[in-house]
C-alpha cells in the first residue's frame, strides 16, 4: 500500500513538474496555459475511467483509454492554441496514427485473451489499481509533452531550409523507422502466437531474431523522432519536455515492459538451453543480426 501511494504521488509530481516547464512561453486559454489544461485532462480522464474499472474490477479499457487520451489531448491542444503550422499539425497526425494503431491492437488482444494478466492481482487493490491508472496519466502527458510544448508555443519557427527543416526531416525519418519496427514486430508476434504448435514457446524469428523486444525499440525510436521534430519550437524551460523519449525508455525498461517480460520469460524458459542461447546471443533492445542459431520458436507475452 505504501509503495502504491508513493507511486501515485511520484506520478503526479512528475506531471506537475513537466506542466510547469512545458507551459513556459506557451499560449493560454481563459488565462490558463493550454499545456497545463492538457495535463489536467490526461490525469482526469484516467481517474474517471478508474472509477468504472474499480467498480467492475476490469482492465478491459485501460490501453484503449490511454490511446484515446493521446488523440483528444493533442487535437484539443491544436484547437485551443489555434495552431496551423506544418510542424504542429504533423506532430498531431503522427501521434494520432500511432495511438489509433496501438490502442486498437492492444484492445483486440485483450478481447481475444479475455484479460491482461498484469492486472490479475492489481485490480483487487484499490490503491495499487489507482496507481496504474495514475501512471498512465503520467505516461500520456509526459510522453506527449515535447509535441504539446511545440504545439502550444507562443512563437512559430517555420520549417524551411534551416536547422528547423533538418530537425523536422530527421525527426520524421526516425518516427517512420520506429513506427515500422513496432508494427512489423507486433504483427510477427501475433502471427506466431496464432499457430497452435507455438503454444508456450518463445519467438526468435523475424525481428525477434535480432532483438528480444523489437517492438519496444520501435516505441523508443518513434518518440525520439517526435522530440527531434519538436525541438526547434521549444525555448527556455520548454526544453525540459525533451525528456519525453528518456521517460519512455525508463518506463519500458525499468517499470514495466522489458522488466516484466524478461522475468516471466526466465520463469517459463530459463532452464531451456535454446532460450539460454537466445538470451545470451540476442540484445534486449537493440537490433543486431543473429549469428549461429536457428529461428523456429518464440516468446509469448
Amino acid at each position: 500500500m505504501t509503495a502504491a501511494l508513493v507511486g501515485i504521488i511520484s506520478a503526479c509530481s512528475v506531471g506537475a513538474a513537466i506542466a510547469w516547464a512545458g507551459s513556459s512561453h506557451g499560449i493560454s486559454f481563459q488565462g490558463i496555459p493550454v499545456f497545463i489544461l492538457c495535463g489536467l485532462f490526461a490525469y482526469a480522464t484516467q481517474w474517471l475511467m478508474f472509477v468504472h474499472a474499480w467498480l467492475f474490477r476490469t482492465e478491459r479499457y485501460y490501453d484503449l483509454t490511454g490511446s484515446a487520451t493521446f488523440v483528444v489531448m493533442l487535437w484539443g491542444a491544436l484547437f485551443l492554441s489555434a495552431a496551423t503550422d506544418i510542424r504542429s499539425i504533423t506532430l498531431a497526425i503522427l501521434i494520432t496514427v500511432w495511438a489509433l494503431r496501438l490502442g486498437s491492437f492492444l484492445f483486440k488482444r485483450i478481447q481475444r485473451s479475455g484479460e491482461d494478466r498484469r492486472f490479475r492481482l492489481i485490480k483487487n487493490s484499490f490503491l495499487t489499481f489507482l496507481m496504474t491508472w495514475t501512471l498512465q496519466g503520467a505516461w500520456v502527458f509526459v510522453t506527449a509533452s515535447a509535441a504539446l510544448a511545440a504545439i502550444t508555443a507562443q512563437s512559430d519557427v517555420p520549417v524551411g531550409l534551416s536547422f528547423a527543416g533538418l530537425s523536422f526531416a530527421t525527426g520524421l525519418g526516425l518516427w517512420i523507422f520506429g513506427f515500422s519496427i513496432e508494427v512489423v514486430a507486433d504483427r510477427q508476434k501475433s502471427a506466431f502466437r496464432a499457430r497452435p504448435q507455438n503454444a508456450n514457446q518463445f519467438i526468435n524469428s523475424g525481428l525477434w531474431a535480432w532483438s528480444r523486444h523489437p517492438n519496444y525499440l520501435g516505441e523508443i525510436v518513434l518518440w525520439t523522432g517526435i522530440a527531434v521534430m519538436a525541438l526547434p519550437a521549444l525555448t527556455g524551460w520548454q526544453l525540459a519536455t525533451l525528456v519525453s523519449p528518456l521517460f519512455v525508455l525508463l518506463l519500458l525498461t525499468a517499470v514495466s515492459g522489458v522488466r516484466l517480460l524478461e522475468a516471466r520469460a526466465q520463469k517459463l524458459w530459463g532452464q531451456e538451453p535454446a532460450y539460454k542461447a537466445y538470451k545470451r546471443q540476442t540484445p534486449a533492445l537493440m537490433l543486431w543480426p543473429p549469428t549461429g542459431r536457428g529461428s523456429d520458436v518464440g516468446e509469448s507475452e
